[in-house]
């Protein structure tokens, strides 16, 4: 299967570096590109693309809200998005998961990172490496509002199912899940597609996402002296 790929971003060098990068593999292929969030929409709508790399900050419409539009489309059910940030500045990750992108990664990563993030989100998973992910999800996490109505849908979970899901936000793999209940990999990979099924997550980041939103998994406040 060849990966068509759009990239998003408002820096024209940016771009034509990742570009380059992609179109160097002989699976990934650039369908198009788009220097602000309302053109990124349109030319979603128009090359059907596998994966949008979208950077968050962008003129006239930026990249919160054109993830939601391309995730919300049902002509793009099959369009994933990966978010491309700068950890340190960028305070909408956690939105921009929420809103249905399916992981991130920083712009400063090595070229394999970025070419393995694009199979990875192209092949339906989410992008969720336990040391960056976790700690970013959990810092906006932290100042999500939730209320005591927004556990709905927890119930539908067996208690195993959400021990699992618990265990997802932390951004540990089924491998390592598997590991920590004592289960087999497949049997953990199990639960997580059942726990998403009947939350109806888009992908597994939704899944974390509905974790900390729900209160499934909480943030301890600061300690302080």
């Amino acid at each position: 299967m060849t990966i068509r790929v759009l990239l998003a971003d408002d820096q024209a060098l940016v771009r034509a570096g990742v570009r380059v990068l992609l179109e160097g593999e002989d699976d990934i292929v650039v369908v198009g590109e788009a220097a602000d969030g309302a053109e990124a929409v349109a030319v979603a709508g128009r090359s059907r693309p596998n994966v949008v790399l979208m950077d968050i900050r962008m003129p006239v419409l930026d990249g919160l809200e054109a993830t939601r539009r391309i995730v919300s489309d049902p002509d793009l059910a099959g369009t994933r998005v990966l978010i491309l940030t700068t950890y340190e500045t960028d305070e909408y990750v956690f939105e921009a998961l929420r809103g249905g992108a399916s992981g991130f990664l920083l712009k400063d990563a090595e070229p394999t990172e970025i070419l393995h993030g694009v199979r990875v989100v192209a092949d339906g998973a989410a992008l969720l490496a336990p040391s960056v992910t976790s700690r970013l999800i959990a810092e906006f996490a932290s100042h999500a509002k939730y209320s005591s109505g927004s556990s709905r849908g927890l119930e539908l979970l067996t208690a195993r199912e959400r021990e699992v899901m618990a265990l997802v936000a932390t951004g540990l793999s089924n491998e390592e899940i598997a590991e920590r209940l004592v289960i087999s990999a497949a049997t953990a990979k199990t639960h997580v597609s059942r726990a998403m099924s009947k939350l109806s997550a888009r992908d597994r980041a939704q899944l974390v996402v509905l974790a900390y939103e729900t209160g499934l998994v909480r943030i301890d406040p600061p300690v302080r002296p």
